[in-house]
Formats: C-alpha cells, sequence, structure tokens
C-alpha cells in the first residue's frame, strides 16, 4: 500500500523485519520442540536461541542479496540465519519444516495482530457513533427514499442504525480473527511425514494459535474470510460516507466535514469546501472489495498445493488489513468533527410544503370512512397541485370539499412530533452493544 494511506501501527504488522522475526521465531520453536522431543541437543536448541540474528534493515538487505542467488524468498532466510547462527547448531534450523509451514504460520499470526488492530479501531469508531446518534436523538430531519422526500426521521435514528452496522462488522472481524488464528507445521503435504505431531503443538501455544488439518498449505477460505471482514468494514464505511456526501451538497448542507485552519478546498474555487474524506473513504471501499474477490480466486489451489496464491496474497493480505484500519481511523476523525446543523435539517424538511405528511392524510381519510383508492387518488392530486404550483399542502386539503375529515384529523396527521414519536427505538438499541472500557 502506499504511504499516503498507510498508518504506522499497521504497517508495522506487515513490516519486512516484522515477518522476517516472526519466521525466525518459528523457526527457534520448532527447534527447540525438536530438541524436547531428542531429535535436536539441548545445547545446539539454546544455540540457536542465543546466537540468532537481529531482524533489522541489514538482516533484511541479506536476505535480499541472499534471494538473488536462490530465488527463493524463504530458503534465503534459512540460509541467511544459518550462517549468522554457525554449525552445527544452525543446521537444525528449518528441520523437518516447508516453506509453507513457516509463511503460512505467519501469515495467520500476522493477521490475527492485524484483526486486533482492526478491533480496536472499530470500537473507537463505535464510541464515536454511539456517542453522536445519542447527542441527535431529537434531531429532526427529512427522510428520504430514492433521493426523494419521504417521511420525517431524526439524524439520530440515522446514525443509530450506522453504530449497529459497525457493531456487527466487530462481531465478523472477531469472526475472522478466530478464522485465521490457526497454524500449521505438518510437512510438505499435510501428513507429518517428517515432523512430530508435536513440534505443531508447540509452536501454536507458544504463539496462541491453533493447529488445524491442512496440505501443505492452511485453506484459504480462512484468508478469504478476513479479506470478506475487511472488505465489509469498507462497505459500512461507504455507507456512512455517500450519505454524508449527499448531506454536504450545497443545496441540501444539512452537515458539513470539519475545516481545519489553512486547509484549501480547490486549488481554482477559494469558497470550496469539498467532502474530501468521504470521498476517499468511498474510493477506498472499492479497492477493498475488489481484493476479496482475489482472495476467493485463492481458495482453489492445485492438489495439495501451488502457488499462484501465494503472489496475490502479499499484495491483497497486507493491502486489505491497511485500507480498512485507515478506513475507519479517518471515519472516526470525519464524525469527531462533524457539522451537524438542524435548522437546515427543519428547512429542508419543510421545503416540500408540508407533503410528507400524506400518509398519515390518506389514514385519517381511510379511517374517516374513504375507500383507500378513492382517499389515495385525493391525496395524490393534491399533492401534485402543491408541488407543481408551490401551494401548501395542508390548505388544498381543507379547501377542498372531498375532504370531510374533523380538524383534529388533520391537526394529528401533521403533527411532526407524532411522526417521530418512535425515532429513537434505533437509538436505544444501542443500549445492548458492548462498548470498549
Amino acid at each position: 500500500m502506499i504511504p499516503r494511506y498507510t498508518l504506522p501501527e499497521m504497517a508495522a504488522v506487515f513490516s519486512d523485519t516484522a515477518r522476517f522475526g516472526r519466521y525466525l521465531e518459528i523457526e527457534l520453536l520448532a527447534t527447540e520442540a525438536h530438541a524436547a522431543l531428542g531429535v535436536v541437543s539441548a545445547s545446539d536448541a539454546a544455540a540457536c536461541r542465543e546466537r540468532a540474528p537481529k531482524v533489522d534493515d541489514a538482516f533484511v538487505h541479506a536476505v535480499d542479496e541472499r534471494e538473488k542467488i536462490t530465488d527463493h524468498d524463504v530458503a534465503a532466510f534459512v540460509d541467511v540465519v544459518q550462517a549468522a547462527i554457525g554449525a552445527p547448531a544452525g543446521t537444525w534450523i528449518h528441520y523437518g519444516l516447508t516453506s509453507s509451514d513457516v509463511v503460512d504460520t505467519a501469515w495467520c499470526w500476522m493477521l490475527r495482530d492485524a484483526c486486533d488492530l482492526l478491533l480496536q479501531a472499530a470500537d473507537d469508531l463505535l464510541v464515536t457513533l454511539v456517542g453522536l446518534a445519542r447527542t441527535h436523538r431529537d434531531t429532526v430531519m427529512i427522510g428520504r427514499t430514492h433521493g426523494v422526500h419521504a417521511e420525517p426521521t431524526t439524524f439520530g435514528a440515522k446514525v443509530a442504525l450506522w453504530a449497529l452496522q459497525v457493531d456487527r462488522d466487530r462481531q465478523r472481524l472477531r469472526a475472522a480473527r478466530d478464522t485465521v488464528g490457526v497454524c500449521k507445521l505438518s510437512g510438505a503435504v499435510g501428513t507429518y511425514s517428517n515432523i512430530d505431531p508435536a513440534v505443531e503443538a508447540h509452536v501454536a501455544t507458544a504463539l496462541g494459535l491453533r493447529a488445524v488439518p491442512a496440505t501443505q498449505v492452511i485453506a484459504r477460505d480462512r484468508h478469504a474470510e478476513f479479506l470478506y471482514a475487511c472488505a465489509a468494514v469498507g462497505s459500512t464505511m461507504e455507507l456512512i460516507a455517500v450519505e454524508l456526501r449527499h448531506l454536504q451538497r450545497t443545496e441540501v448542507r444539512e452537515v458539513q466535514e470539519g475545516f481545519r485552519a489553512g486547509q484549501k478546498g480547490s486549488s481554482a474555487m477559494p469558497h470550496k469546501r469539498n467532502p474530501i474524506s468521504a470521498e476517499t473513504i468511498s474510493g477506498l471501499s472499492r479497492v477493498l472489495r475488489g481484493n476479496l474477490q482475489a482472495g476467493l480466486q485463492d481458495v482453489a489451489l492445485w492438489h495439495e498445493r501451488d502457488i499462484s496464491h501465494s503472489s496475490v496474497e502479499r499484495v491483497v493480505l497486507p493491502d486489505s488489513a491497511l485500507l480498512a484500519y485507515y478506513v475507519m481511523r479517518r471515519m472516526t476523525r470525519l464524525l469527531q468533527s462533524l457539522q451537524v446543523f438542524p435548522d437546515r435539517m427543519l428547512t429542508n424538511l419543510w421545503a416540500s410544503h408540508g407533503l410528507v405528511f400524506s400518509q398519515p392524510v390518506l389514514l385519517g381519510l381511510v379511517s374517516a370512512g374513504m375507500t383507500r383508492d378513492d382517499a389515495y387518488r385525493v391525496v395524490q392530486e393534491l399533492a401534485a397541485t402543491a408541488w407543481d404550483e408551490g401551494r401548501d399542502f395542508r390548505a388544498l386539503l381543507e379547501a377542498d370539499p372531498r375532504v370531510t375529515v374533523p380538524t383534529a384529523v388533520l391537526d394529528e396527521a401533521f403533527d411532526l412530533g407524532r411522526s417521530v414519536r418512535h425515532a429513537g427505538r434505533g437509538v436505544d438499541a444501542l443500549d445492548a452493544i458492548e462498548l470498549p472500557g
């Protein structure tokens, strides 16, 4: 991923030094497990641990240089580690292991740790959303369907649904963490032909992973599930972002992204305050969904293993973790600085001359004895007149001889408080969410 969308804490999970550090720890743990079995002498295992090289930029460079000869990254890594430890102890590094034993276990270890960071970001975002929903529980606005005024709602009700969806994203991330938190050290085709299962068990316990049956590689539906959780996060972020983009349009202007001192919205037009955070989030969410498609393609491998998945995963696994983390952090910042304009929301609600109360009017006429079809046609006709001629919908109803209901019926139909009397149920549902702290 490019630095622009990379936050350091997630980047650290997938850095070359972190990756090779994980490879090394897996190798050392396996060697120690072999020592416990009597395959390797205790002194040699101890020497491996004591003489193990420091995994730093110089180490990464050494592996890169060695790979120019081996044309195999794990083989190059093993060569550099063995040379650093020295013989005879170093010769036991990678004993009985395949590259996939090390790489797949490291991948799952990294993805599990990535899930921990993603869950922290989701927690922080959820706290922000819950607070915003509760603050605006009674902030009335127009609800829109198909982009057109429908019926009144509240901004709090809208935000509460976002919060509930982020909570479901948390559940998906937790499930993905469990699914990818596994390991395998079972040899070329997963049969433990050259390695004792006790070695795998030792490494799994030490790393807090779960040993699972496998071929030479861990089944890639696990990695696809991780990518799905990241893509779902992206889709939720875009759901919120798209709504915020619409609400920021000049003719709507019910909310506005924060605008820092010195910030410029347009290089050409000084008046512009563009929804750049929401638009960026929308765009990056497309990448997350695309990465999921690539991950799904990786599930079907030849026989017990091929490497068609390997090159794909080097791109999509870290990039999806980085992007999912970035968009949640960016969305949290956006919402924390979001400006909400309740007066503008009310102005927009009343801009359609009271038409947003057409359904309670319809129901009032039906309750008074009109057939539904007759009532619908009367309300539709008068609504069209109100809209086309810019006239007050209620005044038209009161002047029409076909509308013979008592004034109290219309009073109730046009009661804004009645329309949103239950809108807070979504906000109340947030009480059941387990928040951090």
